[in-house]
């Protein structure tokens, strides 16, 4: 199958109105893109709108591309009209996998085979969403990070019936689309940021149920300790730097024989009620009377100056 050029690319459709999907169709909108959104009911309209207007003000804070705005948004609520003259469809459907594949089976019937579709799920390999798709060559998984209007990561990875043409066209659509596109070498679970977001998170959750941190005590740490080196050196380069001019080598050579210390703890600890209950109220205690509105429009703020810190000293 041969695929039109990325860089021709000018009109998209998004599926879904969630933080998601409607976190990609704010990014897409902001690149200069025209962007239908597909939306499965006229009531999901507000909580959608709401999305794109704080995620407006971020956007708008980075830099809009040439001839971005939000004119050029267009939302439909029938899905053959939504795809049609769609060049590249970004699908943020709830993480339903029978709902996904009866999604694409239609796909496949409506959407032209050289248009590619890629998959925003967090949770399902395109594999089993692909299975039932009349096309499945041309789906991909392009799975973002929240919010996907600031995050630039969007890993990528084609499933047993992906079209390789197809997964390398995904990575290049995403690079020109102002993305930091990372093509999986096969499907894992999980992917790779949120397997390494899910650790911390284990972590997190057995000293809580340990009694050996609060949810406050676990973010005032993350912030002002590895958070802010990670934003630049990630994990690797970090312990790679960190030990002078032996670099890795010494880092290995000196504490890997801590790697055998009961530092960590690989498997998550049963989520009781009690548990639940702490990471609740500990959450709560942190948020005070602050609404979700509120506390997005004060990550995105921050998050912004961060991309821009990163940026202006490249």
């Amino acid at each position: 199958m041969s695929y039109p050029n990325p860089e021709s690319v000018t009109r998209v459709t998004s599926i879904g109105g969630g933080p998601i999907g409607g976190g990609w169709a704010a990014h897409f909108l902001a690149r200069g893109y025209d962007v239908t959104l597909y939306l499965h009911d006229e009531a999901e309209t507000p909580a959608f709108m709401a999305i794109l207007e704080t995620a407006w003000k971020s956007l708008t804070a980075l830099g809009l591309a040439p001839g971005a705005s939000m004119d050029r948004l267009r939302i439909v609520y029938d899905l053959a009209e939504a795809v049609e003259g769609a060049q590249f469809i970004q699908e943020s459907a709830p993480e339903n996998l029978a709902m996904k594949q009866a999604l694409y089976e239609q796909l496949g019937q409506i959407v032209p085979a050289d248009v590619v579709i890629c998959s925003s799920t967090s949770g399902l390999t395109i594999s089993e969403i692909q299975s039932q798709c009349a096309t499945p060559e041309r789906t991909v998984i392009g799975h973002p990070f929240n919010p996907p209007y600031l995050l630039p990561l969007v890993e990528i990875v084609g499933g047993e019936q992906s079209n390789a043409e197809a997964v390398a066209w995904a990575g290049k659509f995403y690079e020109i689309a102002g993305k930091a596109p990372l093509t999986l070498k096969k499907e894992i679970p999980g992917f790779v940021a949120t397997r390494l977001q899910e650790a911390l998170w284990r972590e997190a959750l057995h000293m809580v149920a340990n009694g050996e941190a609060t949810p406050e005590d676990i973010d005032i740490a993350l912030i002002n300790g590895p958070a802010p080196r990670m934003a630049v050196q990630g994990q690797c380069m970090a312990f790679h730097v960190a030990c002078g001019a032996g670099g890795m080598a010494t880092n290995l050579d000196q504490f890997g024989p801590a790697l055998k210390l009961p530092w960590t703890r690989l498997e998550a600890p049963e989520l009781t009620q009690d548990l639940r209950d702490r990471m609740v109220d500990g959450c709560n205690d942190i948020a005070g009377d602050r609404g979700f509105e509120e506390m997005a429009a004060k990550r995105d703020e921050q998050i912004v100056a961060v991309l821009r810190a990163i940026r202006d000293t490249a």
